[in-house]
């Protein structure tokens, strides 16, 4: 039976999503409002006919955000948290050197690993401010935040933090900014807080999560839409037989659990997946879209393990691989790229088995184990062309391992960009499933080629057209635009209908939507 907490913190989610069903037993309709719903899963669609299909997209990649060469960062560098923070994008890190050699073993041990903070007025140059705060190698001039070492009863493990800016609005002003990182001894996970982001101190004198595997980049948020903390953390399917060399009976996997208080966790449960295969899955990077917060989105890493053959011998930095495999052959021979799922409960996941960001072209830095391991979160930024709409950012990891430090690459997509629906010039439609909506307009982020077309179609909960709102009188919409209202003949608005069971037809021609919304 579900806990009373875990009822509460799912309710909320799936209650205002669907209505009860009309009276002669009627599809149950979906209470959209006026929120704005993407396409990333089938939550919203009933059919899709002609050629019509959802269309997974990719992000494109731009310059190096930042690169991790300072003496206390280095090639391990990694596990980024990046938010948005009124004027200021911050950005906290893995700070790590990994030293391979061809006459040694991998060498962790050259400094250790701490968090290290970073900021930026546009979420596109960084800098690194020399905080003062803590010593290495006898200087504090550096933008370490969490050090290797005590933390009043606690020793927090700096190299696999998650930090955010908690939106609880009764979070204490002492805990504004919030952490989970991974407690040294004993195992688990602990929470720390901070007033700034800045200087952090223990919520709790013990780990609060202490069931796990914990060696990646496990993380908790505020989930204001359930009204709960989320926290989502690695785990092994099967167990470990082998803690030293991590060899799990089963496969890297990703736990959840919920939390009132971000202290005492509970209604752990195994993330499922709509129709996925079991696959080793490094991070989860689990947030609330910031555009449509009822929608968790997540960019989870694959690891694959390929083995050696000709393709693998031909990848970049094939003698330095060598050198890692004769550590562990999964050193030089494992792959990890960027995968895209999503969840309106916080545990059942549409996963998209299609990567979302490949490795990319051969490069020196890349196809190897720990490239493109994506940051938690993305963040909206400025478009380079005068005049254009705002792009989501994202950051990667690229050359982890290689020679004295890492980098990260920013990568955009447009506003709600990850999945469309979309049709080739020969067409396609869209039917939703039943729902209600207020509001007085319909507002669409889609793309057209400049001969494709975009029309709209209200119909009432039995697929019938409703007079004025038919595809007939609907006008063309072409053009590339993250917000355009549909317009119908003689100025039909769909306000009339607000509050009515209504479904939408929604047929394309070279074109694809992203997202829409109900507006005033």
């Amino acid at each position: 039976m579900l806990s009373s907490h875990l009822l509460r913190s799912v309710l909320p989610r799936l209650l205002p999503a669907v209505l009860a069903s009309a009276l002669g037993g009627a599809e149950p309709a979906i209470a959209l409002g006026s929120r704005r719903e993407l396409f990333v899963d089938d939550f919203l669609i009933d059919r899709l006919t002609g050629r019509a299909e959802q269309q997974l997209h990719h992000p494109e990649p731009r310059e190096i955000a930042i690169v991790h060469d300072a003496p206390w960062e280095g090639s391990g560098s990694g596990y980024h948290s990046v938010f948005h923070d009124g004027t200021k994008y911050r950005m906290y890190y893995k700070a790590w050197q990994l030293t391979v050699t061809p006459d040694q073993k991998v060498n962790t041990n050259e400094h250790p690993l701490f968090c290290c903070y970073a900021e930026s007025d546009d979420g596109i140059h960084w800098r690194k401010p020399a905080l003062g705060l803590h010593d290495f190698n006898g200087s504090t001039a550096n933008n370490i935040v969490i050090p290797h070492g005590r933390m009043g009863n606690v020793s927090p493990d700096g190299g696999h933090p998650a930090v955010f800016l908690d939106d609880n609005p009764a979070a204490a002003p002492a805990a504004k900014f919030k952490a989970i990182v991974r407690s040294r001894s004993p195992k688990g996970l602990l929470a720390l807080q901070s007033a700034d982001g800045l200087r952090w101190a223990p919520l709790a004198d013990a780990p609060v999560i202490t069931d796990g595997a914990f060696d990646s980049q496990n993380l908790a948020f505020w989930d204001a839409a359930a009204g709960v903390y989320r926290a989502y953390w690695r785990y092994f399917t099967g167990g470990v037989t082998d803690e030293k060399n991590w060899k799990p009976t089963g496969h890297r996997a990703i736990r959840t659990a919920t939390s009132r208080d971000f202290l005492h966790w509970e209604n752990q449960r195994d993330l499922t997946y709509v129709d996925s295969p079991s696959e080793h899955l490094y991070t989860n990077q689990v947030k609330p879209y910031h555009r449509a917060p009822h929608l968790l989105i997540g960019f989870p890493t694959r690891y694959v393990e390929r083995g050696w053959s000709e393709s693998m011998r031909a990848l970049p930095e094939g003698e330095h691989r060598e050198w890692r495999a004769r550590t562990s052959q999964r050193y030089g021979t494992a792959l990890t790229e960027g995968l895209l799922m999503a969840s309106r409960d916080g545990v059942h996941f549409k996963r998209w088995n299609e990567a979302f960001l490949r490795p990319g072209p051969e490069r020196p830095g890349t196809w190897n184990y720990g490239h493109q391991y994506l940051a938690w979160h993305l963040v909206e930024t400025r478009s380079p062309d005068d005049g254009a709409p705002a792009e989501l950012s994202l950051y990667a990891t690229e050359s982890y391992w290689t020679d004295r430090s890492s980098a990260l690459r920013r990568y955009v997509l447009r506003l709600d960009g990850f999945v469309s629906i979309s049709a080739p010039m020969s067409g396609g439609e869209l039917v939703t499933k039943p729902f209600t909506f207020t509001g007085r307009k319909l507002s669409l982020n889609f793309a057209t080629s400049a001969a494709g077309s975009i029309r709209v179609e209200l119909q009432d909960a039995a697929g019938r057209a409703l007079p004025g709102l038919a595809l007939a009188d609907c006008e063309e919409l072409f053009g590339d635009t993250v917000d355009r209202p549909v317009a119908w003949a003689r100025g039909k608005e769909v306000g009339a209908v607000a509050g009515q069971v209504v479904r939408l037809r929604v047929a394309l021609r070279d074109a694809d939507l992203y997202s829409l919304r109900f507006v005033d």
